[in-house]
């Protein structure tokens, strides 16, 4: 139920680990000549693999200024994830995949008087290319300021190539050094008219979108992206029951409440798959339990009422009863 791609076979050219937990993936399409030099900062590619012998769709973020050759992407690998990684991680320099894109839903507006760029962890991969591309524009010397967290300072991926990059426009911040990002005093330093760009996990984008609409600035200069393997509560299984469909299934915990329907028969609309678009959000009809909200699609109050989840990346703890907008035919 979304738009037809083109999907295309790519081979492994080589890894790379940049972090302990972060490994850099050069993929070499076959159709390595049509792949263009051109795509935007902020473009993704998606990757079909194997999990347990079924394939699975991830997205990641292009890394880096292009080279017309190959898509570079970065892992962060999570155990307690729903697989994608693992599966990612077991990959072999010379292994086969399909990938499709490059596709962007986090363009960058080379239009602003000002940048700043926010990164939580994994979510230096888009921001990287934004940042080298607004390095090298010509004739336009925009201020930008880049401010980075992770939680420990190993885990700053791609730090030496940023500090060679952006000096001293170049901040990092080291959770368990004591040292977080101030939203606030960053927003309130942006320039007039100055634009936002952030990528971290959800509770980093929702903090972000609360001092923003606290300062007054106008919401279309506040672009972010997430990945929605961040929620409050570790993956575990949950029953999901759909009236309409007579279905009562059970989502494991290495799976998609997205992922679980459509294997049971029930279709749900879809686009980014990472929380952010909406279009897979159901109406919930009883929860016995809590719902762990991981998308930026709801606001803090339609979470706070949970009339509605998003399902592919939204969990529940406990059992959940929800009506899809999916009809059989002959229903």
């Amino acid at each position: 139920m979304k738009s037809s791609t083109h999907w295309r076979a790519a081979r492994v050219e080589a890894l790379r680990d940049i972090t302990p937990t972060v490994r850099e993936f050069t993929l070499r399409p076959e159709d390595a000549n049509d792949l263009g030099a051109d795509w935007s900062p902020g473009s993704h590619i998606e990757v079909e693999l194997l999990r347990e012998g079924r394939p699975i769709k991830r997205s990641y973020s292009l890394v880096g200024m292009p080279d017309g050759e190959c898509f570079r992407i970065a892992v962060k690998r999570l155990d307690e994830g729903q697989g994608g990684s693992r599966a990612m991680w077991q990959l072999a320099v010379g292994d086969r995949l399909q990938v499709n894109g490059p596709r962007n839903h986090f363009g960058l507006d080379l239009n602003a008087p000002a940048y700043l760029l926010v990164a939580g962890g994994i979510g230096i991969t888009p921001m990287l290319h934004m940042a080298q591309h607004l390095r090298a524009r010509k004739g336009n010397a925009a201020p930008l300021r880049m401010v980075y967290g992770a939680h420990e300072e190993a885990e700053l991926a791609y730090r030496a190539v940023l500090n060679a990059l952006l000096g001293e426009s170049f901040a990092e911040f080291v959770g368990l050094q004591g040292r977080h990002i101030d939203i606030a005093a960053e927003i309130e330093s942006l320039p007039a008219g100055g634009q936002m760009y952030v990528c971290g996990p959800v509770p980093m984008l929702d903090a972000v979108r609360r001092q923003w609409a606290m300062s007054g600035r106008p919401i279309a200069d506040l672009r972010y992206e997430t990945f929605g393997s961040s929620g409050r509560f570790a993956p575990q299984p949950f029953r999901v029951e759909v009236p309409r469909q007579r279905i009562d299934i059970v989502v494991p915990a290495d799976s998609s409440m997205m992922e679980a329907l459509h294997a049971a028969g029930v279709q749900t609309l879809h686009d980014c798959k990472r929380g952010e678009c909406g279009l897979c959000a159901v109406d919930v009809l009883a929860l016995d339990g809590e719902i762990d909200h991981r998308d930026v699609f709801l606001s803090e109050h339609e979470k706070a009422r949970n009339e509605r989840i998003c399902t592919c990346v939204s969990r529940v703890v406990g059992s959940i009863s929800i009506d899809s907008s999916y009809r059989p035919d002959d229903d």
